[in-house]
């Protein structure tokens, strides 16, 4: 995985970590079901092996009014930020990211001609600077994300320590 990409998480994730509050896997959209949401993922700073995906949206009115908000009330809002994905604005809701690790990643998000879609570097510093920020404050106590994300990656760090003492307790034949 490069240092950032877009991607699409496993169903196995939502059964491994059943967090209500954590956006839906599935969306239903003329009789069938489609991968939503997409995620911007990145690298944790600590853990190169834990991923943190931001979910993207296409409702960037509805997620404007809710930035307007914070900004009016607060001075800010770093929980959600916006750009320009595929010719479209959306927002990268950083107050519904979550951990992973590349096992629960289905795939990387592409373009029609399967290429890896590809976002202004200005968007990736913006929603990487914010979303570092916000874990910053998550880490020190503060409520900001949706979900239990300290509980997720506590859990996937237990399992990518148990894979890793597996791979070293195997014996050679």
């Amino acid at each position: 995985m490069s240092s950032w990409q877009f991607c699409f998480l496993s169903d196995q994730y939502y059964i491994d970590f059943p967090d209500k509050n954590l956006m839906k896997n599935k969306e239903f959209v003329y009789g069938q079901f489609i991968d939503r949401p997409c995620f911007f993922a990145f690298k944790d700073v600590q853990n190169p092996d834990i991923m943190w995906l931001i979910p993207i949206s296409s409702k960037y009115d509805k997620y404007k009014n809710i930035y307007d908000k914070n900004v009016k009330r607060y001075g800010k809002c770093t929980i959600i930020r916006f750009g320009e994905v595929l010719g479209r604005q959306a927002a990268f809701l950083i107050q519904n990211m979550c951990p992973a690790t590349e096992k629960y990643i289905r795939e990387v998000y592409v373009d029609k001609n399967n290429v890896p879609i590809n976002i202004d570097n200005r968007i990736i510093h913006d929603v990487m600077t914010n979303a570092k920020d916000v874990l910053g404050k998550v880490n020190r106590g503060t409520k900001l994300i949706f979900p239990d994300v300290l509980n997720i990656k506590k859990s996937l760090l237990l399992q990518l320590e148990s894979a890793k003492n597996e791979d070293s307790n195997e014996t050679p034949t």
